[in-house]
Order: C-alpha cells, then sequence, then structure tokens
C-alpha cells in the first residue's frame, strides 16, 4: 500500500511539473488563465512556415498598430522555440479583460492581419478569420491577458475537411 502511495505521489508530481513546465510563459507575461477554448481551423497550414514567417506576420500587424494616431492597448509578441504561441498582453488598466473584450480584439485584428505583406494578397474574400490566419502560419496558441487578472488561451485544432466523393 506504501508503495502505491509512493507512486502516485510522484505521478502527481510529474504531472504537475509538466503542466508548468508547458506553459512557463504563465507567471512571467499573463496570469494562469481563466478560461479557454479549442477553435477548429477552416484553412490548411501553409508550406514554408518558420519562426521567422511566424516574426515577421507579427512585425507587421505592430507597424500596422503604430500607423494609429493613438498609443497601443495591447503588446503582442510570439514566443517559444519556433514563435509558435502568440501572446497579446493589454498595456493599459480596462483593456482585454473579458472573453468578450478579448474576442472583440480578435475580430479587429483580422482585418489587421489581411493587411500584412504575407496575406494582402492572400485573403481576397475575407473568408478567414484571425484564428484561421494565424493557424496557417503554424501558430498553436493563442494566450489574450489583461495583465492582470485575466488570461484566456485558444488552442488551435487542425480542419476537419470534408472529401469530395467525386473525386475518389
Amino acid at each position: 500500500m506504501r508503495t502505491v502511495r509512493l507512486i502516485l505521489a510522484a505521478t502527481i508530481l510529474c504531472w504537475a511539473t509538466a503542466a508548468t513546465a508547458e506553459d512557463r510563459h504563465t507567471g512571467y507575461y499573463y496570469p494562469e488563465p481563466t478560461s479557454s477554448e479549442k477553435y477548429t481551423a477552416r484553412a490548411p497550414i501553409l508550406d514554408g512556415n518558420d519562426r521567422k514567417r511566424r516574426k515577421d506576420f507579427i512585425s507587421g500587424i505592430i507597424r500596422e498598430i503604430a500607423d494609429e494616431p493613438y498609443p497601443p492597448t495591447y503588446a503582442i509578441f510570439a514566443k517559444g522555440g519556433d514563435a509558435q504561441k502568440l501572446i497579446i498582453v493589454a498595456v493599459q488598466d480596462g483593456f482585454y479583460d473579458t472573453v468578450f473584450r478579448a474576442r472583440a480584439l480578435f475580430a479587429a485584428l483580422t482585418s489587421l492581419a489581411r493587411q500584412t505583406p504575407l496575406f494582402a494578397e492572400f485573403d481576397k474574400d475575407d473568408q478567414f478569420t484571425f484564428f484561421d490566419l494565424c493557424y496557417m502560419l503554424g501558430f498553436e496558441r493563442i494566450t489574450i491577458s489583461d495583465g492582470k487578472n485575466f488570461a484566456h488561451q485558444v488552442e488551435f485544432v487542425a480542419p476537419r475537411f470534408k472529401v469530395n466523393a467525386q473525386a475518389q
């Protein structure tokens, strides 16, 4: 019985350590996420994605933000070994402190993302959301935070494309 308890305790400790190691940005850039969701992308991942492409995409958004006549309300950046984790943090109080405000920013970021050099000519039909565009670049997750108490994570799920029966 004692051996079972030791094994159980070791398993729990390893699981907790793995969960913390998985998101080492918690507690540094944002608090522990208070909510999360999964988003099934509607487009495939683009060929040729790498750390540089994701960083260039973020730089394009930052350039668009810098052109605005007012100071930014958030910082946006990519982290992770391959810059596969997108992080957005409010830099002023009262912004992006609910899921609804976060979703409103994501909607606004859709049009900003479409103006970046990477997507300026790509999504002419306006069919993809900010989430789709991020997934296409190989981002795995987006975390948005008010920088104090609220953090929301969106994890991307591969699209489920339907096979055309006539093509078989």
